[in-house]
């Protein structure tokens, strides 16, 4: 009786919002403080024009009318958010395939699988700053051992400067950011694919399924809950990406802008922008966050959709 009684005092039903309000109210400041009021501040800071850091005049969407229309900033915009987009596309195909291929050949394997998992994930400790001052001399076209390498087994003609071309450094760009984050969706894509229950997969194979068949009419509808997570995740930090470009680019993005991106062009708008300089930015950084936020939801919903 007195164990029924216990259990009862401290079932979920039970618990006082004082408790609440304690263990989640540290968060919820931390939230408010860090995220909230950035937002609601680049938001009335974007209605200004500014001369430095003095308010000027109350212009209301001005800055975003600007923003679309004052050259070259408008075409920056445009070109900026294309690269992101086939960022976005690129990282997709590149890191969430080469992710899931990785999850799917560690699973049910047991001899060296949690060395491949830590070897894979870390590079995803390391900043992007690093990781693209790395990459950078490594890929140098004067002393980068990845060119000497190439040269040095004959295949003189692909030694090329990999950041210093157009053609070639979203690319680059692509891969580079792929090799880094990698470990996410291998840990992801594993850990979903272990909830995958073992009789399933057999079963199918008794029924003479091949392997092939087996991955994309068992376990791929069972770990499309993953696939959901990664895409949103994956565009999110797609859309915010800054410090890899910038430590292989620089601010203006590479040569001919091929690598700039929207978090590129706030920078030049924060720090190069002139006297509305805050005006300028607050608005880039309004856009950035309607859109990375809007098109998060928008994903996270179809997603669940077709999972249901």
């Amino acid at each position: 009786m007195m164990r029924t009684r216990a259990r009862g005092r401290y079932s979920p039903e039970h618990v006082s919002f004082g408790w609440i309000a304690l263990f989640s109210g540290p968060a919820l400041v931390l939230y408010t403080v860090l995220v909230i009021v950035p937002i609601f501040t680049a938001f009335v800071y974007g209605l200004f024009t500014w001369k430095g850091t003095t308010p000027d005049a109350f212009v209301g969407f001005g800055n975003y009318v600007e923003l679309f229309t004052r050259y070259p900033v408008n075409e920056q915009l445009g070109a900026a958010l294309w690269h992101n987009v086939l960022f976005f596309i690129g990282t997709m195909a590149v890191q969430n395939t080469i992710g899931l291929g990785l999850a799917v050949l560690l699973h049910r394997t047991k001899r060296g699988k949690r060395l491949f998992q830590t070897l894979y994930s870390t590079p995803y400790l390391l900043s992007p700053l690093i990781v693209g001052y790395l990459w950078a001399m490594l890929l140098s076209p004067t002393f980068g051992p990845i060119n000497e390498a190439l040269r040095a087994i004959g295949l003189d003609a692909f030694a090329l400067p990999w950041l210093g071309q157009p053609n070639t450094a979203l690319p680059v760009l692509i891969l580079i950011n792929a090799w880094q984050w990698i470990g996410g969706p291998l840990l992801i894509f594993g850990a979903a694919l272990g909830g995958i229950p073992a009789e399933l997969e057999e079963a199918a194979q008794l029924d003479g399924a091949s392997h092939w068949r087996l991955f994309w009419a068992v376990r791929f509808p069972l770990i499309m809950p993953a696939v959901g997570v990664i895409t949103v995740l994956t565009f999110i930090g797609c859309f915010n990406i800054f410090d890899l470009v910038y430590a292989l680019g620089g601010s203006n993005g590479g040569p001919s802008g091929s690598m700039d991106v929207l978090g590129l062009l706030y920078y030049r708008l924060a720090f190069d922008g002139g006297t509305n300089a805050i005006g300028d930015s607050s608005a880039m950084a309004v856009l950035m966050f309607i859109l990375v936020f809007g098109v998060a939801i928008a994903l996270e919903r179809l997603l669940r959709r077709r999972e249901a």
